[in-house]
């Protein structure tokens, strides 16, 4: 292939995957929310608590001004020892997610209120660094159902799959399957479930769940892993191995997040 046909093959092949990005982010009726995770990676010591504070003072308030949220703020109970800190978003639009830094750098409140934390020097920064994963709710539960505040616990779940094929074959065991019906009728709470449209460790699935406290999550995984239904639905072969890998982690969430 000459290097203009390389060139011209790879923009269209760019354009066609933003244009299937947009389709599946969008969804069939419009109506599927976003969800952006972000993963803080921290300092240590007296600067851990620089980017908590920003959050819960000043970028917290500014996210939901331009139309993002609820936002959620959490801490690992159970899981990567390192200073890190998660940020769950809740788009209702793409635009929001790509427009997000410029919203924001345009609210004058924003600037100057987080003036210290947004003005940090490259001697001292805020926070070592941020990674992003983008996903898409399912159609079965288009938007995240926030718990009722109080005690709680949650659990995040990804399960990646060795192929797109794999991967939508198991989003289909939770959607058409009927899995998502099976959570809630033995007592597991979802707060969420998205395809991971960007992110690390494609293809996946990423859902969270909520729980009072860690006995209530093993009693309702046990009373959902008895479950007649799930028996069958796991024997069925038409979901046999679609997911290659699963990462588990518990988090609490801060004082002052909205999830």
């Amino acid at each position: 292939m000459k290097r203009r046909e390389f060139l011209t093959a790879a923009s269209l092949a760019g354009i066609a995957g933003m244009s299937s990005l947009a389709a599946a982010a969008e969804g069939e009726d419009g109506k599927q929310e976003y969800f952006e995770f972000r993963k803080y990676r921290l300092h240590v010591g007296s600067k851990k608590r620089l980017l908590g504070d920003f959050l819960r003072k000043v970028g917290i308030p500014a996210m939901n001004r331009i139309g993002i949220g609820p936002v959620g703020v959490f801490n690992a109970m159970y899981g990567p020892s390192s200073p890190t800190l998660y940020v769950l978003l809740v788009h209702k639009s793409l635009d929001t997610v790509m427009n997000s830094a410029s919203l924001l750098m345009a609210d004058k409140e924003y600037r100057k209120a987080g003036a210290e934390f947004i003005n940090t020097p490259l001697s001292e920064p805020t926070y070592v660094r941020m990674e992003s994963s983008l996903m898409v709710a399912f159609k079965d539960m288009p938007k995240l159902e926030a718990p009722e505040k109080g005690k709680r616990i949650f659990e995040l779940r990804t399960y990646e799959s060795h192929s797109i094929k794999a991967a939508k074959k198991k989003i289909e065991m939770f959607n058409e399957g009927g899995e998502i019906a099976i959570f809630k009728k033995t007592g597991l709470q979802p707060v969420f479930f998205g395809e991971t449209l960007i992110g690390p460790k494609m293809p996946n699935l990423i859902y969270m769940l909520v729980f009072e406290n860690m006995a209530d999550r093993d009693k309702k995984w046990g009373i959902f892993g008895g479950s007649p239904e799930w028996k069958k639905l796991r024997a069925n072969t038409a979901y046999k191995d679609t997911v290659s890998n699963i990462t588990d982690i518990i988090l609490r969430p801060a004082s002052y997040s909205q999830i």
